[in-house]
């Protein structure tokens, strides 16, 4: 049977950056969209640090090629900074003014003219194309004969190499991923979409050249490896479905994969079963009640192994508080997020410090707007968001003495305890330290455990309402009772104690200040230190990012959550 052709569309935001991963894990090759003017082109650059980090033959497709927006060359240029393949046009436009009206393949050196709703017509080159022509195609085939001697051996001895051996020359490199070859067009009026399909159809490379790259990437037997798993989502009364690549043969309904037993193989574009339907090796297909397949994963037939380390997804972005509309919602909330989760490595599902309450972090607003629908249409949870509460702290700005007593007698054994305690702040970040002085056994040794245990307590609220750290407390001196002293009654007067110090020790308020790192186009580093400045940040410096041709690392300390 033939492996049914497929594609997997994934959103150009950036906070669709984990799906994509996802989808390069079953793909022969991908393409790159881009915009035609530089400044746009360049926001693009995390989608080309993900594909070669991923190693996937790409395409880089130059779209809406019909808006005069700058020139073909400075895009390639500006998306040049940030790719370590060499960026090889592979068309040139054919210009009437400020409009483009075709295009001209450098390999055939044939040109085409669009036509709205229609075919594009073949055209002779125009002379005023001509010159730009000869110039693009010279630098292409200088840079195909890197990757091959007999062309460079064409070039030397100044013959002109024949259109199918170019072409031939062009699927290797493509295939072996030495190159990103560029085309151009204009998706929404057909132009240059025939070349991409052909592109697709003749240069991508076959599903044997996936397998090998994952089997190699996730350390698995290369036969051993029968699909990989990479999207899942949940359906209305049907619940979990699992998309999947084959990789192998064999694969039905029933069938050992991941461990267990596969679940009902169903059309991956209308969800519907076809017990007919046998995947062989290439075929995209959907499977439900096969929960036990995680997702991504690389599945042989006895497990599921973990997908290679560039499919880590992005740090998410945005914390939000989940508020349920009702008491039946947040008793369903919890389940039905870590649910989410398990399907969604770019979600993640925390608890709000102090509150208790459910908190996630989503890779943006877009990723939080369909998370709040799927909770809504699939599951039936109602649920707003909210701004997390500031994670506040407080300290003490100046030392303090306290004398405190406790005495309590109710007729039976009574409670008896009596603690002189000093205090001061601690340096920043050393946290809370206690420590003793007493002597002659004022204070027995078994109960100053229970003084230090008193004063840990009255560290989680201070005068202003808020968790206190920073503060060194010493028990310098007391006295105790033979008969109603106890663990209990110096717990209390040391805890007692130490909150008329805190009250006493001029109790100031701390916001957050976290050290972070931001990752970014070098392109934006100048534009970066004023808004970080405009968040009450500090750039502490920054330096080329030696992991990825063309970004930056800036370090620096800000105040606030999520500033």
């Amino acid at each position: 049977m033939a492996t049914k052709p497929g594609a997997l569309d994934t959103p150009g935001l950036n906070e669709a950056l984990a799906h994509a991963q996802h989808a390069l894990l079953a793909s022969d090759a991908c393409i790159l969209c881009v915009s035609p003017a530089p400044e746009e082109a360049v926001l693009a650059a995390p989608y080309l640090r993900m594909i070669e980090a991923s190693g996937t033959p790409c395409i880089l497709f130059v779209n809406r090629m019909d808006e005069p927006r700058g020139r073909l060359r400075d895009v390639i240029a500006a998306l040049q900074d940030y790719a370590s393949h060499t960026l090889l046009l592979r068309r040139i436009p054919i210009r009437e003014g400020d409009r483009i009206v075709g295009s001209c393949d450098l390999i055939s050196e044939r040109a085409w003219r669009y036509r709205e709703g229609q075919t594009s017509a073949l055209i002779a080159i125009p002379e005023r194309t001509s010159e730009r022509e000869h110039e693009a195609r010279t630098e292409l085939l200088e840079h195909l004969s890197e990757f091959d001697d007999w062309l460079l051996e064409e070039l030397i001895e100044d013959r002109e190499p024949p259109s199918d051996a170019l072409y031939a020359i062009s699927t290797r490199v493509l295939r072996e991923n030495r190159i990103i070859p560029v085309l151009i067009g204009s998706a929404s009026h057909g132009n240059g979409m025939m070349r991409l399909m052909k592109a697709l159809r003749h240069e991508a490379p076959p599903v044997d050249a996936l397998r090998e790259r994952l089997a190699e990437a996730g350390n698995v037997d290369k036969v051993k490896l029968k699909a990989v798993s990479f999207h899942a989502y949940h359906r209305q009364n049907i619940g979990k479905t699992v998309l999947v690549r084959a990789l192998g043969d064999g694969l039905k309904q029933g069938a050992a994969l991941g461990g267990s037993g596969l679940g009902a193989v169903q059309d991956p574009a209308n969800g519907k079963g076809n017990a007919a339907f046998i995947p062989v090796s290439g075929d995209l297909f959907a499977t439900v009640k096969s929960d036990h397949l995680s997702v991504p994963a690389l599945l042989t037939t006895d497990a599921a192994t973990a997908p290679p380390e560039w499919t880590e997804a992005p740090t998410p972005m945005l914390e939000r508080i989940l508020v349920p509309g009702s008491e039946r919602d947040e008793n369903k909330l919890s389940e039905t997020l870590a649910k989410l989760s398990e399907t969604d490595r770019s979600l993640k599902i925390l608890q709000e410090e102090g509150t208790g309450a459910q908190m996630v972090c989503a890779q943006g607003p877009v990723h939080l707007r369909d998370l709040l629908r799927t909770l809504s249409d699939v599951f039936h949870v109602t649920a707003t968001d909210r701004t997390p509460t500031p994670v506040y702290r407080e300290t003490i700005s100046k030392p303090a003495e306290v004398h405190y007593r406790h005495r309590k007698q109710t007729g039976g054994a009574g409670q008896f305890a009596d603690v002189k305690l000093t205090i001061h702040p601690n340096g920043r970040g050393q946290g809370f330290s206690f420590g003793e002085t007493v002597k002659g056994g004022v204070v027995p040794r078994n109960y100053i455990p229970a003084v230090e245990a008193g004063a840990r307590e009255a560290m989680e609220k201070g005068p202003l309402g808020f968790a206190v750290i920073d503060v060194a407390v010493t028990l310098t001196d007391g006295q105790h009772h033979a008969v109603d002293s106890s663990e209990h009654a110096f717990r209390s007067a040391s805890k007692m104690g130490v909150r008329q110090a805190l009250s006493e020790g001029a109790a100031v308020l701390m916001q957050p200040v976290f050290r972070s790192e931001i990752h970014i186009p070098s392109v934006y580093s100048g534009n970066l230190v004023q808004i970080v400045s405009s968040l009450k940040g500090q750039v502490l410096g920054f330096d080329w990012d030696e992991t990825a041709k063309g970004w930056d690392i800036f370090s620096r300390p800000c105040s606030g959550r999520g500033a």
